[in-house]
């Protein structure tokens, strides 16, 4: 090799450590490292980020497959409407059922006497079964040595309009305390 050969081999060998503009390589390398690592950690928190929020799709979609978020919430709106219907329907039910609780038969008094004074034991009694009305029934039974008598008399609006003894009188007193 000549002298030509091995000047123009030098001119065109660099310091490995060097490019083309004059800079060292190394501070660069060591930036540009950081920077992919930096990129690699930022990638990673998304990753995670994006597992989460996989999770949480799931759970909100809870099975619901191909169908989208507009579909589903058109859904579930009807559905809110369905049972608010449902809700107005139910309370006219429950207003009718406690109306018709009103007059059910649900207070009861009950008087036992004696008739008689040769009997004993409490034998004889009244019975008055009453609504929140006050309507109702009295079922007397009168006991004596040889007989029984039962007799009925309609109740309204606490009184009758049959002639009533103290006990009947007594039974709807016991009736209309009941609150």
């Amino acid at each position: 090799m000549n002298k030509k050969q091995r000047d123009k081999i030098a001119e065109g060998k660099k310091d490995m450590g060097e490019n083309n503009i004059g800079l060292p390589v190394e501070p660069i390398l060591s930036v540009l490292c950081l920077l992919v690592l930096l990129l690699l950690i930022g990638m990673l928190a998304l990753w995670i980020k994006l597992s989460k929020l996989r999770k949480q799709y799931k759970k909100v979609m809870n099975g619901a497959g191909e169908v989208n978020i507009e579909q589903l919430l058109v859904h579930m709106q009807q559905q809110i409407e369905d049972q608010i219907i449902l809700q107005g329907d139910t309370t006219d039910r429950l207003n009718r059922i406690s109306q018709s609780m009103k007059r059910m038969k649900s207070k009861v008094g009950i008087h036992r006497y004696n008739a008689f004074s040769d009997t004993g034991s409490l034998m004889s009694f009244t019975v008055a079964i009453l609504d929140e009305y006050e309507d109702g029934i009295l079922i007397t039974g009168i006991h004596s040595r040889e007989d029984t008598y039962i007799y009925a008399k309609p109740v309204e609006k606490g009184g009758s309009p049959y002639s009533l003894s103290p006990e009947e009188k007594e039974a709807i007193s016991l009736t209309l305390a009941q609150k």
